[in-house]
This record gives structure tokens, sequence and C-alpha cells, in this order.
């Protein structure tokens, strides 16, 4: 899976003329930019086919609304310092 998402953000982002700048990238800074929002646009507002053609941040943000987490234990968390 990890091998398909890099060869669609290749596809998609680094090598679209869309998105590349003119001329190419300038610079790892216009890189950077580009890889922020090519990450917001997957998350926020690309629409997934799978998932009833929403965004899935809306797909996950619906499931947590609708499902309430009853088996979590809470594990304390030691204060103090050292150990013992």
């Amino acid at each position: 899976m990890a091998e398909a998402l890099n060869s669609l953000f290749k596809a998609e982002c680094i090598r679209n003329p869309v998105m590349r700048p003119r001329g190419g990238w300038k610079s790892v800074t216009d890189v950077e930019i580009a890889v922020a929002e090519y990450v917001d646009w997957f998350n926020h507002r690309r629409l997934h086919g799978e998932i009833g053609l929403v965004p899935p941040a809306e797909f996950e943000a619906s499931h947590w609304a609708k499902n309430v987490v009853t088996d979590y234990v809470e594990t304390p968390v030691p204060t103090g310092t050292g150990s013992k």
C-alpha cells in the first residue's frame, strides 16, 4: 500500500505539470509547500469512492461522532521523577 501511495503522490503532485511551478521546482521549500497542499487536498477535499464520495477527514469525523468508544481503559500516568 505504501508503494501505491508513493506512486500516486509522485504522479499527482511531483510530476503533475499543474502542480509543478513553471520551470520546475526552484527549491526544497517549493516542494515542501506543494506536499503540504497535496496532503491537505488528499485528506480534506478529495472525494473517495470507497467511502461514499466524501473526503476521508469528513468520513472519519462522522464515524467518531456516531461511535462512542466504550472499551477504552485509561492507564494512569506515573507522576513524580526518577524510577523505582
